[in-house]
């Protein structure tokens, strides 16, 4: 293995198992999974999670994260 190597994390989203990069953020997994940030609402192990601190919000292994897609409408 390279000495480099830095093995990826593992959270549970919507009760989905996720590997993303160490060092990731909640802003980081939004966009690997296609999301955009402005119609999602986050909750990290139950706390919901502001939208200005999406980036600043890293990831940990095992961590649950729950998402909900806005929806407009009337």
């Amino acid at each position: 293995m390279d000495p480099g190597y830095v093995a990826p994390v593992v959270v549970v989203v919507n009760g989905d198992e996720v590997r993303v990069e160490a060092g990731s953020s909640v802003a980081d997994l939004l966009i690997q999974l296609g999301l955009g940030e402005k119609w999602v609402l986050v909750e990290r192990n139950a706390e919901p999670v502001r939208r200005a601190d999406l980036a600043t919000t890293g990831l940990a292994p095992n961590d649950r994260i729950e998402l909900v897609r806005a929806v407009a409408g009337g």
